[in-house]
């Protein structure tokens, strides 16, 4: 079993950067396939980046495409998110997530999940 804490959101304006940290409870972490999600208030939770349990292969949301950046430190449990040239219709609560298995984009099949962190971008 994996617990999730995520930590690193706020409040940024357009243009700026953010680095969300997602800090792993448990020694299966470094075998889990990892993704960043996030939620809109009115919106259904949507994929932004996952990435393999060895962090050799990644996959994003096509809108996070070329500004964001998921890594995973598997010595320090950590799973992060460098966000760069946010948008406000970045702005969510962030989630972490993982699942033993393949890389998938799909929130149901994600078996842990952190809290949330809360960004905000401003125009």
């Amino acid at each position: 079993q994996v617990q999730l804490v995520e930590s690193g959101g706020g409040l940024v304006q357009t243009g700026g950067s953010l680095s969300l940290s997602c800090a792993a409870s448990g020694r299966a972490f470094s075998s889990y396939v990892m993704g960043w999600f996030r939620q809109a208030p009115g919106k259904e939770r949507e994929f932004v980046a996952a990435i393999s349990w060895k962090g050799v292969n990644t996959r994003y949301a096509d809108s996070v495409k070329d500004r964001f950046t998921i890594s995973r430190d598997n010595a320090k449990n950590t799973l992060y998110l460098q966000m760069n040239s946010l948008k406000p219709e970045d702005t969510a609560v962030y989630y972490c997530a993982g699942r033993p298995g393949g890389l998938k984009m799909t929130p149901g099949v994600y078996d842990y999940w952190g809290q949330g962190t809360q960004v905000t971008v401003s125009s």
